[in-house]
Order: C-alpha cells, then sequence, then structure tokens
C-alpha cells in the first residue's frame, strides 16, 4: 500500500518534511543511533519555528516538561511508561517519539489478554522447525527482537492489558538488554539506541497490574487531561482538522462554538460539577476522554456531509454525543437525564442542542 492510499501514515512519513528539516538544522550532540538530538526531539512534539523561517506543528499540546522527562529517559538506559487515563494521547506520544528517535514507529506490540510471549519474545516458523530443526532461519523475530538487533525504539501499547506472567518476560529484556535463546544456545545483545516505550491505562476494566519488579525497570510519565479547556478545545480542533483531511469527509469545519460546546460537556460530567461550580452533577462510567470528543466530532462532520448540507449542526453532534456518554443502558442514562434536564435544559444559548439530544432519544 502506498502512503497516498493509506487511511493513516506512520508518524515518520505523515511528518517527513518537518523530520528532514529538523535533521538539517540540528547542530546539537544527539544519543548514539538517535535520529535527532533531545533538542530537536522536543521541538518536533511541542512545535517552533526554525532558524531558517520552517514551522514544526504541535503534536502535543500540554506541558513540555513532561516531554522532557519522556525524553531524557529515552536517552538513559530506563525504559518509559506513559500512564493516565484513557484518550490523553499516550500512544499519539509513543508513536511520534519513536518517529523522531528512531525514524521508525512500526516496531509495534499490541497488547491484549490473547498476548503471549512468544509476541514479545520470538517465534518459530514451524515448517523449518520441523524440517531442520531449531535454527536461526526458522527463529521469527518479535518487533521487541528486531528493535534490539537494530538499536531502535520499540512501543508496546496497552501494557497492562496483557496477562501478568506474560509482562514479566520484559524483565531480562530491560535489566540485561539482552533476550537469551536457549534453543539455539545464544542471546541477541541491545544495540545503543534501543529502548521500550510502553503505555498504560490507570482507569480501565480488565487490566493487569504490573509487578514491583516490572515497575521498577520503568520511568513513569503521567499524562495528565487537557489542564484547561481551551487547551482540550485547541487539541480537538488540531486532530479533527488533521483527520478530516485524511478522511476526505465531505463537510465544513466544525463550528469553534459546537466544539466548545462538546468539551464543556464532556468537561463537567468527569468532573462532577458545571464550570461555574454552582451545580454539582453524577458522573457517567464512560471516560469522556479527548480522543472521544474527537470521535463524536468527526462522526458529526461525517453525518453533515454525506446526510446533510456539510454544515455541522447540533442533530449531527447529538448520537455520537449519547453514545459517548451513555455506554451502560441503564445506570448512564440516568445520569445523562439528569444532565439534560438540570443543565443543558437552563442554557438559554443550548436550546438547540437540548431538543437534538432529546428528538434522539425520542
Amino acid at each position: 500500500m502506498t502512503a497516498s492510499t493509506a487511511i493513516r501514515e506512520h508518524a515518520e512519513r505523515q511528518f517527513s518534511e518537518e523530520l528532514s528539516e529538523l535533521k538539517k538544522h540540528d547542530t546539537r550532540a544527539r544519543p548514539q543511533n538517535w535520529e535527532l538530538s533531545p533538542w530537536a526531539v522536543i521541538t518536533y512534539l511541542m512545535g517552533g519555528k526554525l532558524d531558517s523561517g520552517f514551522t514544526i506543528s504541535a503534536k502535543y499540546i500540554g506541558n513540555q516538561r513532561l516531554m522532557e522527562i519522556a525524553v531524557a529517559t529515552l536517552a538513559t538506559d530506563r525504559a518509559l511508561l506513559l500512564y493516565g487515563v484513557p484518550g490523553t494521547a499516550k500512544s499519539w506520544v509513543s508513536e511520534h517519539l519513536a518517529a523522531a528517535i528512531s525514524g521508525d514507529s512500526t516496531l509495534l506490540i499490541q497488547g491484549t489478554a490473547g498476548t503471549s510471549e512468544e509476541q514479545l519474545r520470538y517465534g518459530w516458523n514451524y515448517a523449518q522447525l520441523l524440517a531442520h530443526g531449531p535454527s536461526e532461519q526458522a527463529l521469527v523475530s518479535s518487533p521487541l527482537m528486531n528493535a534490539m538487533q537494530t538499536g531502535k525504539i520499540a512501543r508496546v501499547e496497552e501494557l497492562t492489558r496483557i496477562p501478568a506472567d506474560v509482562q514479566d518476560t520484559l524483565i531480562t529484556i530491560l535489566s540485561e538488554k539482552s533476550l537469551p535463546i536457549p534453543e539455539l544456545n545464544s542471546e541477541v545483545q541491545a544495540r545503543h539506541g534501543f529502548n521500550v516505550i510502553a503505555t498504560a491505562n490507570n482507569r480501565d476494566k480488565g487490566v493487569n497490574e504490573l509487578s514491583s519488579a516490572l515497575k521498577r525497570r520503568f520511568n513513569t510519565v503521567v499524562l495528565p487531561v487537557p489542564a484547561s479547556e481551551d487547551e482540550e478545545v485547541s487539541i480537538v480542533v488540531k486532530r479533527v482538522a488533521e483527520m478530516g483531511r485524511a478522511l476526505q469527509l465531505p463537510t465544513e469545519p466544525p463550528a469553534l462554538k459546537e466544539v466548545r460546546r462538546l468539551v464543556q460537556i464532556f468537561r463537567e460530567l468527569r468532573s462532577g460539577r458545571t464550570a461555574d461550580e454552582r451545580t454539582q452533577v453524577k458522573s457517567p462510567t464512560s471516560t469522556l476522554s479527548t480522543a472521544e470528543a474527537i470521535s463524536v466530532i468527526n462522526s458529526g462532520m461525517a453525518l453533515a456531509g454525506h446526510f446533510g448540507d456539510g454544515v455541522m449542526r447540533p442533530h449531527d453532534l447529538a448520537s455520537g454525543l449519547i453514545g459517548a456518554v451513555v455506554k451502560d443502558p441503564i445506570q448512564d442514562n440516568i445520569v445523562w437525564n439528569e444532565y439534560l434536564e438540570t443543565v443543558v435544559k437552563e442554557r438559554a444559548d443550548w436550546k438547540d442542542l437540548y431538543r437534538a439530544c432529546r428528538d434522539q432519544q425520542t
């Protein structure tokens, strides 16, 4: 598949021009096998203007110090754990860190309840194994092993979804920087530049707690939800514009008013109180993350583009909004209806959204 036909390009391709310009103007010291210096990695993540006048777009909108800690960690022999509630850009940051440091964000292991030890370490081509016995030709490298051999960053997504006994496979790799292969009486030793970025949710169902031994191998950086409403709105607007172009949605960018209303609803339901702090509200079981807000807007844009006049209106937003809030059909429905009647209905300039949400539920 060519880059032009991919629904979602890898970061190193999507932002190849920015990475190339940074590399050209990067004169600072860089760790061995890194594509960019730590300063250039931070510039790539946080955005800025180079001496040549070239503008680097911001990939992460938030506390720069957290990104500096993450990059400094990867420049040592400590692995990095990006931790936080769902939807706080952990995977996004992980991908862009790998793209900027190694020029390759594809050495990825997606953690699930079914992830096995072989997926973390290595497997076997059983046809070769049966025909010739254990050999290097029969060995199937994992992304983690490939990263060790090439001196690149390996990514482990949703580490806490992986069964606890499988998680501990990482202990030897992170401590000794080597991967024993007893069947061949050999080992793979990591080259300079190798490290691991893992992500984990601290508020989710079906997670397995990390052992103390494994936790000690990571430096943990907690990514918070956006600090202010304006910050969250800017994140949503930026990502919606990028995804709208990638998905070729036949619609205008959403009005700032609609984005701000959605973000305000999410923040109020998350915090359990209204923006003016006068009214206490119940919180639903759903996380209502920034990532979900982006999905709701994209869904509304698709509805407006394909079944409307191309302008997203409250009735386009309502179905995605209700779907994001009401995950539990009984408990969340009570919470949502109470919020709708006590908060949304009482705001004079929100009458259109109130009617749209009520129409969706009838």
